[in-house]
Parts: structure tokens; C-alpha cells; sequence
């Protein structure tokens, strides 16, 4: 998914934990489906970052050689600007784009 593009608030938003508990049945179940979401998005958003400033990465010890490169700045403050995961997560979750599953719930199930 296109995290750049999403229509996740930039701020924090009180949201009814009812109205989000209501598609799986429980409060706590609901908002351990959003953490790992938003760990998921994190580890992605992080492995993307990490991959365009590898290209800025100076490999030498010298002390003396570190300067501002302003495009590596950009991109820095480009991420930085994007919602935070938590967020993205919970948008994801009340417009049903989360695939989830719990397998102990299917496990009763099957017996």
C-alpha cells in the first residue's frame, strides 16, 4: 500500500472504542490488531527510508568529512511528515483494509 497517499489524519483523533470493537467482538482483540498493523507499517516505512539514504551513507571514520547533503534532509523531513503508523493503522482498520485472522478462534471452531 501507498502510504504516502493515505487519508489517515496527521493528528491524534479520539476515537469510540465501541464502534471500533464492533466488527471483531472485542475491545482488546481490536486494538492488538491495529498495534500489529502499525508495527508492520513501521518496519516497511523504516526498511524504505533506510534504502534511499543508504545512497547518502559515507562509509569513512573521518570526522572531518560529515557535511549536510540538503537532499537527505528532504527526505528526512518528507517522512517525518507522513502520519505516524498507529494512525495509518486505525484508518486501515475502520475502512476494513486489514486482513486479520486468529487462529485459536478457528481452532475451537474445527473441534
Amino acid at each position: 500500500m501507498d502510504y504516502k497517499k493515505t487519508n489517515a489524519a496527521g493528528s491524534t483523533i479520539t476515537r469510540n472504542v465501541t464502534e471500533l470493537s464492533r466488527e471483531v467482538g472485542n475491545a482488546y482483540e481490536s486494538v492488538m490488531i491495529m498495534a500489529k498493523r502499525s508495527n508492520q507499517i513501521a518496519v516497511e516505512l523504516k526498511t524504505e527510508l533506510n534504502k534511499k539514504l543508504q545512497e547518502f551513507a559515507s562509509f569513512t571514520d573521518n570526522l572531518e568529512e560529515v557535511f549536510e547533503n540538503r537532499e537527505q534532509i528532504e527526505i528526512s523531513k518528507y517522512y517525518e511528515r507522513l502520519p505516524k503508523p498507529t494512525l495509518i493503522a486505525v484508518e486501515e482498520f475502520i475502512n476494513g483494509d486489514v486482513y486479520y485472522r486468529n487462529p485459536a478462534k478457528e481452532n475451537n471452531t474445527d473441534k
